[in-house]
C-alpha cells in the first residue's frame, strides 16, 4: 500500500496547491487522478516523485519512505538532450533484458534519427519506451495519452493492462474522464488541492454521470444568458 497522509505544498504563502491531501493507493492496480485545470494533479505527481519538497505530511510505501528507485515518471512534456538519436536516448536506461527494437514494433519510431526531428507525438512515444525500459514497480504517468493518435492510445492501454497483470502499480492523470473509466481500477477526484472522493470500477458509471451533471448545471445559466 502506498500511503499519502496529510501532505501540504505551496509555491508561496498565498497559493496552497496541496491541502492536507490524503490518499491510499492499493498496489498492483491502475489508479486515475482526475480534476479540473489547476486542481493540483501535476503537483501531486511531482511530490510523489520528489521533484518538489512537500511542506508537511508523509508519503510512504509499506511504512517506509517512497523513493525514486521504486518509481518511473512520465512528465507531460519530456526533456531530451539535443543532437542524440532515439536509440541513444534509450541507452541511458540500463536494462539488458529490454529489446528496444522489438518494443519499437509497437510504435514504429525512427530510432536512429536525431530526436530534434521528432514530432510531439513521436517524442511522447519515445519517452514511454524509456519508462518501460526502466521497469520500475511503480509507474507515474502525467497525461500519457496527450498528443497521441487513437491507435497508439489503444496500444498503450493494452500495455498498461498487461503490466498491471504482471504486478505493476500505475498512477495516471488525464483530462479525459473516458480514458480513465476504460482503464483504471480506481479513480480519485482532486479538487482545490485535496482528494474529494475515490471511486471503484463498479461506481464509475454513476461517478461519470454525476460529474458531467455537476459541470453542466454549474454553467447552464451563463450559457443560456450568452446564447439567447
Amino acid at each position: 500500500m502506498i500511503t499519502i497522509k496529510d501532505i501540504n505544498f505551496s509555491y508561496d504563502r498565498n497559493s496552497k496547491v496541496l491541502d492536507s491531501l490524503c490518499l491510499s493507493l492499493s498496489e498492483n492496480k491502475i489508479h486515475g487522478i482526475v480534476g479540473l485545470n489547476g486542481a493540483g494533479k501535476t503537483t501531486l505527481l511531482n511530490a510523489l516523485y520528489g521533484l518538489v519538497r512537500i511542506d508537511s505530511g508523509i508519503i510512504s510505501r509499506e511504512g517506509k519512505n517512497l523513493t525514486k528507485k521504486d518509481m518511473s515518471f512520465l512528465v507531460t512534456e519530456s526533456f531530451f538532450f539535443s543532437n542524440i538519436t532515439g536509440r541513444e536516448y534509450l541507452s541511458l536506461f540500463k536494462n539488458h533484458k529490454f529489446d528496444s527494437d522489438k518494443w519499437n514494433g509497437l510504435f514504429s519510431l525512427p530510432l536512429d534519427q536525431i530526436i530534434d526531428g521528432y514530432s510531439t507525438g513521436m517524442k511522447k512515444k519515445l519517452a514511454l519506451l524509456g519508462i518501460l525500459k526502466q521497469d520500475k514497480p511503480i509507474m507515474i504517468l502525467d497525461e500519457p495519452f496527450n498528443g497521441l493518435d487513437i491507435e497508439t492510445c489503444r496500444i498503450i492501454r493494452s500495455v498498461l493492462l498487461r503490466l498491471k497483470e504482471k504486478g505493476k502499480t500505475i498512477l495516471i492523470t488525464s483530462h479525459i474522464i473516458e480514458t480513465l473509466t476504460n482503464l483504471c481500477d480506481y479513480i480519485h477526484y482532486l479538487e482545490k488541492g485535496t482528494i474529494n472522493y475515490s471511486k471503484e470500477k463498479h461506481d464509475f458509471a454513476e461517478f461519470e454521470r454525476e460529474l458531467f451533471e455537476s459541470i453542466e448545471n454549474k454553467n447552464v445559466e451563463l450559457i443560456t444568458e450568452l446564447i439567447e
